[in-house]
């Protein structure tokens, strides 16, 4: 059996791991790499094997960094077939189309206004390209035995993290391969808490926060004073963030503190499309969160939905006070770059992060203190308040993960510690071979283990 790394072995994007078994080859996750210029030229690299000969993705969960480098994969000539939850089926598709779509228009815009070094300015992929990868989706249910050859099998398992995440169970050559996905919170507003894996002879572990405990802050009040605070100064609060259930989970927390009378009577608007249509993927799949559905609809009649980019442009233009969230939640792309074009050389405004920052992005830059922030070329002096709210983070922390591990027994033979940056990977690898004893492996991109 062999095992290579192509990405989230060092970092914490672009998830693409390969498993090649008996002449079966099976890739975890095929997600883009987001961040530094560096990182992000990776996504225009090719495999050092063909996409021809991969037979199955197996995909945990439809965040870009793990689905958003599909469309290449099919571009380079995959066939095979693509394994996933129904809601993680809805969510890639979104996000793909999303992403293709922001791509165009930044190519486009770049052409326009000749910011950039590259004539012409191409996208990754364009809308449809990322159209190509829906045939190859395959729907499959949690918990259930999934063939993928006489003497290979997958089983997806509840990870919380978003609508649809699975940990997946890998069984071949009588050997149990588990790889985590992302893991949520035990405490999440809207997940329940992800199962803990029983069997494995080989773990593929997150390590995005393994050198870190969230704070014991209370998000509601961190978020109540941030959006009092602003308005009194006049200002506006701007949350890029994800579009997939951090979104929602911030639209549920402001709508908790408006019917306790705890925020003024302003603007409340949602701007993200993608996000607006997640709202719907709550609805149709219940059991996969813990939101009723006369709650979504209450929480969502509080907020004005901004779907169309000229009501964008206009809801900019206003200067009264309000709350925005928009995407995307590293401050990449998206709408929320028009809105910080606007907001953030003021000093009334805020801007507040949420969830977590890669190396090399906007998101992580402003909460490092940067001065100015470039966006579409041009730069922009970063005057307003950049407030984060760690305690919003869809991933669990280094107690969640060590606790993660904790029913597995026997203990694993080996475990590969991936999508994690440098100092969480390392003290993440010391605290579990200190609680478990058993050795961590730090892989880095593009290399390959042989496992007996």
């Amino acid at each position: 059996m062999k095992i290579q790394f192509f990405g989230a072995a060092g970092t914490v994007t672009g998830s693409k791991t390969l498993i090649e078994s008996n002449g079966i080859r099976i890739l975890i996750d095929c997600g883009l790499f987001q961040g530094s210029k560096e990182t992000r030229q990776l996504n225009w690299e090719s495999l050092s094997v063909l996409p021809s000969s991969i037979d199955y993705v197996l995909l945990t969960h439809g965040h870009l960094d793990h689905c958003g480098w599909l469309p290449r994969l099919v571009m380079q000539g995959f066939e095979g077939k693509i394994y996933c939850t129904r809601p993680t089926k809805s969510i890639a598709q979104l996000i793909l189309l999303d992403s293709a779509k922001i791509q165009e228009e930044e190519a486009e815009k770049a052409n326009r206004e000749q910011f950039s070094k590259h004539h012409p300015a191409e996208p990754l992929y364009t809308v449809q390209d990322a159209e190509r990868v829906f045939p190859f989706f395959r729907v499959i249910q949690l918990e259930t035995e999934v063939n993928l050859d006489a003497e290979i099998s997958a089983r997806f398992f509840y990870a919380g993290h978003i609508l649809g995440a699975c940990s997946i169970a890998l069984q071949l050559e009588g050997k149990t391969l588990v790889f985590s996905g992302d893991i949520g919170r035990d405490n999440d507003d809207l997940m329940y808490p992800p199962i803990k894996p029983r069997k494995a002879d080989c773990v593929f572990l997150e390590s995005t926060y393994g050198d870190r405990l969230h704070p014991d802050s209370v998000p509601l009040e961190d978020l109540e004073d941030c959006i009092n605070e602003t308005i009194a100064r006049g200002g506006t609060v701007v949350i890029p963030s994800f579009a997939v259930e951090r979104a929602q989970t911030i639209m549920y927390l402001i709508w908790q503190l408006k019917k306790q009378g705890r925020i003024p009577e302003i603007p409340y608007i949602i701007d993200t499309p993608m996000g607006i249509k997640v709202i719907d993927l709550f609805t149709e799949n219940k059991k996969w969160h813990k939101l009723d559905l006369q709650e979504c609809d209450a929480m969502c009649s509080m907020f004005e939905l901004v779907t169309d980019f000229e009501e964008t442009m206009e809801t900019i233009a206003n200067d009264f006070p309000k709350v925005v969230i928009a995407a995307s939640g590293m401050v990449t792309g998206g709408r929320v770059l028009s809105y910080l074009e606007k907001y953030i050389s003021s000093s009334k405004n805020t801007v507040v992060i949420v969830g977590f920052q890669a190396e090399g992005t906007r998101g992580r830059k402003l909460i490092e203190g940067v001065k100015e922030i470039k966006i579409y070329g041009h730069y922009y002096p970063v005057e307003a308040k950049i407030v984060e709210l760690e305690g919003l983070s869809a991933h669990g922390d280094q107690e969640d993960l060590l606790l993660w591990l904790s029913e597995i027994d026997p203990k694993p033979e080996k475990i590969f510690l991936v999508h994690g940056e440098t100092n969480a990977l390392k003290v993440l690898k010391e605290k579990i071979e200190e609680k478990y004893g058993v050795f961590c492996e730090l892989p880095f991109i593009g290399q390959q283990f042989d496992f007996d």
